[in-house]
């Protein structure tokens, strides 16, 4: 998938925006795009172990928290698991689509998310999800919006697991910077532009002399990250150097949204979404 591929996802999800436009201003669509975005890129990796994980759950069910944890998360093999029946998937035979029941679909798509693992209803929690949905329902939007969002399949099926987080990624930062540009009321709040940011990592990288040695690791830490943008051109970079390179990643921002679209890209990457702290920089 090249760049141009990338670009054309994203406007494809982005053009989802149309449904939305009057009861939406333009700087809200992101409030819908990203959080579905990840909500669908979650639903599209556990699916293929959703049978299994809801067994092994109910074996498990009444043990301590932590084991719950631990054995859902070798059971999906993700960082992160969901105990709800239902799906974010095409409504069809052998499936629990959350399409299939129409007139219930605001509450149980706000049950499908509270299924999810702790680690991921923070995220809907701060993108302050839940207002969406109520919005959505109550303009007669969301089960459109839905049918719309379980038509992509973002599981980037023939690519390895790495293969298949990069190119999301690279999907999920072209909406966050198309989600930017139509925020003008908050122009450079929390998004810097990628070419300002390039310029600074360079700036930051090139006086490294050993980013080239073999396994090389390297603690990036922003701590005021806002969506995450100098952590992902930063990785990108040393990775670009040194493929064998382990950059570790760190931020913090004090803006519910920005940090939780910026977990949400550490998570889609296969990054540790648990180094992305919510809290103010202190001097």
């Amino acid at each position: 998938m090249n760049t141009e591929t990338h670009r054309q996802l994203a406007n494809d999800i982005w053009s989802i925006c149309n449904l939305l436009r009057g009861p939406y201003k333009r700087n809200e669509y992101r409030k819908v795009i990203l959080p579905l975005t990840v909500l669908r890129r979650f639903d599209c990796l556990l699916s293929p172990t959703k049978p299994q994980a809801l067994e092994t759950f109910n074996q498990y069910k009444g043990k301590p928290e932590s084991i719950i944890r631990s054995v859902m998360q070798s059971a999906t093999g993700y960082p992160f698991y969901n105990l709800s029946r239902l799906e974010l998937a095409p409504s069809q035979k052998g499936r629990n689509s959350l399409l299939d029941d129409s007139s219930n679909l605001a509450p149980n798509l706000n049950s499908y998310i509270n299924g999810y693992s702790p680690n991921i209803r923070a995220i809907f929690d701060h993108f302050k999800f839940g207002e969406q949905i109520s919005k959505m329902a109550e303009k007669n939007l969301l089960f459109q919006v839905i049918q719309k969002f379980a038509t992509f399949d973002l599981s980037f099926a023939g690519l390895s697991a790495d293969q298949a987080a990069m190119q999301m990624g690279y999907v999920f930062e072209e909406l966050i910077r198309i989600g930017a540009e139509q925020s003008n009321e908050e122009a450079g709040e929390h998004f810097t532009p990628r070419e300002v940011i390039k310029l600074m990592v360079n700036l930051l990288l090139t006086p490294e002399q050993d980013l080239r040695r073999s396994h090389v690791v390297k603690t990036i830490y922003d701590p005021a990250c806002g969506t995450g943008g100098m952590l992902s051109v930063a990785e990108k970079y040393i990775r670009d150097l040194n493929s064998e390179a382990k950059p570790h990643l760190y931020g913090q921002d004090w803006n519910d949204e920005a940090w939780a679209v910026c977990r949400a890209d550490m998570l889609i990457k296969g990054e540790d979404a648990d180094n992305i702290a919510l809290a103010a920089c202190r001097t």
